[in-house]
């Protein structure tokens, strides 16, 4: 495994991070242990959750799951650079979503009771807060970096110029800001080349994409309707929106000799901004499938290819629009 820094950090994490999602909703909590073993086993070491996944408000029951491991584990906390997240709603009361200092520190204090930890690597905003200002956000999160509590922040779903804008007063207060931004991307979806990775590459962040199959379309969706897998009714009609794309891509694919799956994940680990996509396997097996594209390298034909098949918005901001 070679192992990648987090955006102008030190820190070293593996080139695929561990999504954690599904536990609980979708995979069971001694099947969710065992993907979290064997992915260590592999050399992955980047472990992502929220505090909102588990689908049970205000229980973090994900969370509690990856606790639970750790604590059976004590020896593979150190071993793991854990991110989770705060701003979603965890409660009925007023205050109990969004980025107030308020909530900041008890959805922190919950997180860590919760991961059975006394510190968080990587603490990320998981939605921009546009009521409450960066001072107030960067005081509450100073605080917690004081104390041990969280060695690193980050930011999920911002624009470029939220990082652009919280990293300038995070400056100004001689703190180190944003390290990490968690974004839509993949090859379907591709509108953070305008804004958002520059902003990435400009302050020093490191890009860890969500979704980087697109809700599966990319992972041989074709392939998987023909041999008779069920599909809902939602990725019927995304097949039938982007029917000749995917026929394209997957004989793209079947040329390469690759799976479709391993060819999305390598096209956004070829990005120098790109630390590391988030794969959410529901099973051990998902998970092996995916260490396939760490193999992968793709030549500038197939770069090419990829770009005519998916068209990104013509590269970044202002370029892609106007003269």
């Amino acid at each position: 495994m070679e192992y990648r820094q987090l955006g102008r950090t030190g820190l070293q994490v593996s080139p695929l991070c561990l999504g954690t999602m599904n536990f609980g909703p979708e995979t069971s909590e001694d099947d969710s242990h065992q993907i979290m073993n064997r992915a260590l086993d592999q050399g992955i070491n980047f472990f992502d959750t929220a505090n909102v996944y588990g689908r049970k408000q205000g229980e973090g029951v994900t969370e509690q799951i990856i606790g639970r491991w750790l604590e059976q584990n004590p020896g593979k906390r150190d071993q793991i650079v854990l991110a989770t997240k705060v701003y979603g709603r965890m409660g009925d009361g007023p205050n109990d979503q969004r980025l107030s200092a308020y909530h900041i520190r008890r959805a922190c204090e919950d997180s860590l009771r919760r991961l059975k930890t006394d510190h968080i690597d990587l603490y990320q905003m998981h939605h921009i807060d546009r009521r409450t200002p960066w001072e107030e956000v960067w005081q509450a999160m100073e605080q917690l970096v004081r104390e041990g509590k969280v060695l690193y922040v980050g930011s999920s779903n911002f624009a470029g110029w939220n990082i652009a804008q919280a990293n300038t007063l995070a400056a100004e207060r001689h703190f180190m800001g944003l390290v990490s931004e968690q974004s839509l991307y993949n090859l379907n979806a591709r509108t953070v080349e305008l804004e958002v990775i520059p902003a990435c590459a400009a302050f020093g962040l490191g890009l860890i994409p969500w979704s980087p199959l697109g809700g599966g379309l990319l992972g041989g969706a074709l392939q998987k309707v023909a041999s008779g897998r069920r599909a809902s009714e939602r990725m019927q009609q995304e097949i039938e929106k982007y029917r000749p794309q995917l026929e394209r891509y997957e004989a793209l694919c079947r040329e390469l000799n690759q799976e479709p799956a391993d060819v999305a994940l390598a096209w956004l680990l070829h990005n120098p901004v790109v630390t590391a996509p988030i794969i959410g396997p529901r099973t051990a097996d998902q998970l092996e499938g995916s260490l396939r594209a760490l193999d992968i390298r793709l030549s500038d034909e197939t770069l090419k290819a990829l770009d005519e098949i998916w068209p990104g918005p013509g590269g970044q901001a202002p370029e892609a629009y106007a003269w």
